[in-house]
């Protein structure tokens, strides 16, 4: 059985490992696996069974930090980060050498986390490219990559492209590409020497071997129409989450529906503790930090209201629940992909005017009156299994192309 090695860094919230363990799902069931996993675990999400974890001491960057500089700061242990870097930096050394696989991805890098990550990636590619190992080295990017606004944008751009050139074989693409193409936002691709395969967008599996918690229980054994309120891993969302709280009294009288609400289990507590005050009087909403079982919900619910990130958006096409979507990140990847859905009437949009409590109400009500059209029947959901197909092909090229 080929062997292949998948680098994942979440630095702000979890929606890299998310997709990452989807992609790993389908590719374990022909490859061996092992995942270096350099972000805060998460309490309650599983990789799946059989698939060795390498945990590199955690590093993240602050949620003011996330968009300028990528400021990095250690977690869950008293070590320098200047310590953190070296340790890490050996380990990734040693996992490849111990492992040799056939093949190794980066999730994101070079096109995302590039300053961020370079202490430990280029001494680690070029510890792969020296070290005569035959593994194929693969780029896994999501749908949009965007490359912040640099005084010399081409010229970063041109850096990055020429970067994978020299250390990478190839790139998969988890996009649909009538919808999104890397060259929407990256002008530079015409550079680029390597393959680009468009896998088309990963979405999650329900999970399998997870027991439903009492909460849970409850909720989808409850036939009251819900409304589901998510922000992924809870570091940013915050404000989206306070006005929902606040319009849920406007809504008690106008529908019949129960708000329930996902904080995430990265939200900081203090975060968490003021949305319990906030929500304490409201008996029309029921606040909870984390389910792993949120497409199950989502499949229950009348309408989804979350931010724009890459799994929640796929959670929501997946189950063809009406949705309002708040972009998050000032960088624009939410409301890119939020935009070019909404143009194929999958989704709507809420503007920073439309947290107004009165005004979300009158959103939500007008949104749950109103018809949902079934979801775009060319839309391409099956990118962790095209991605075992096409990596099956990259490192056996005698089966037959995709």
């Amino acid at each position: 059985m080929q062997k292949i090695l998948f680098y994942c860094q979440n630095l702000l919230g979890m929606g890299h490992l998310v997709r990452t363990t989807e992609l790993i799902r389908a590719l374990s069931k022909t490859f061996q696996i092992c995942l270096i996993d350099g972000g805060q675990r998460v309490e309650g999400f599983e990789v799946p069974s059989g698939v060795e974890v390498v945990q590199l001491p955690t590093i993240q960057v602050e949620v003011s930090d996330a968009l300028v500089g990528k400021q990095l700061r250690v977690v869950g242990s008293t070590m320098s980060l200047e310590a953190v870097k070296e340790l890490r930096k050996v380990s990734l050394l040693q996992v490849f050498d111990q492992f040799q696989p056939d093949c190794l991805i980066t999730e994101g890098y070079p096109f995302s986390k590039h300053k961020a990550l370079a202490f430990e990636m280029l001494p680690f590619l070029e510890h792969v490219k020296s070290s005569g190992s035959p593994a194929k080295v693969i780029c896994s990017l999501r749908d949009i990559i965007m490359v912040k606004e640099f005084a010399d944008r081409d010229w970063e751009e041109q850096r990055r492209c020429e970067f994978a050139n020299q250390y990478y074989d190839g790139i998969l693409i988890h996009s649909d590409p009538a919808i999104h193409r890397l060259e929407d936002n990256i002008s530079r691709v015409s550079d680029l020497k390597i393959p680009i395969h468009y896998t088309g967008y990963v979405v999650q599996s329900e999970p399998q071997d997870i027991e439903v918690n009492a909460e849970d229980t409850v909720h989808l054994s409850d036939s009251t129409p819900k409304i589901v309120v998510s922000v992924g891993g809870g570091k940013l969302g915050h404000d989206l989450l306070e006005s929902v709280i606040q319009a849920a009294p406007l809504l008690k009288e106008k529908i019949p529906h129960r708000i329930i609400i996902f904080a995430g289990p990265l939200m900081e507590e203090t975060h968490y503790q003021r949305l319990k005050t906030l929500s304490s009087g409201a008996s029309n909403l029921t606040l909870h930090r984390f389910t792993p079982n949120l497409i199950a919900h989502l499949k229950k619910a009348d309408l989804s209201i979350s931010l724009g990130g890459y799994n929640t958006t796929m959670n929501i096409l997946k189950t063809g629940v009406p949705a309002l979507i708040y972009p998050a990140n000032k960088d624009r990847e939410q409301a890119i992909r939020a935009e070019k859905l909404e143009a194929l009437n999958l989704l709507k949009i809420l503007s920073p005017e439309d947290l107004e409590p009165e005004r979300l109400a009158l959103a939500i009500a007008d949104c749950l009156a109103q018809p949902h059209p079934h979801q775009h029947p060319q839309l391409q959901l099956n990118g962790a299994q095209a991605t075992s197909i096409l990596l099956q092909n990259i490192l056996q090229p005698t089966l037959t192309a995709v």
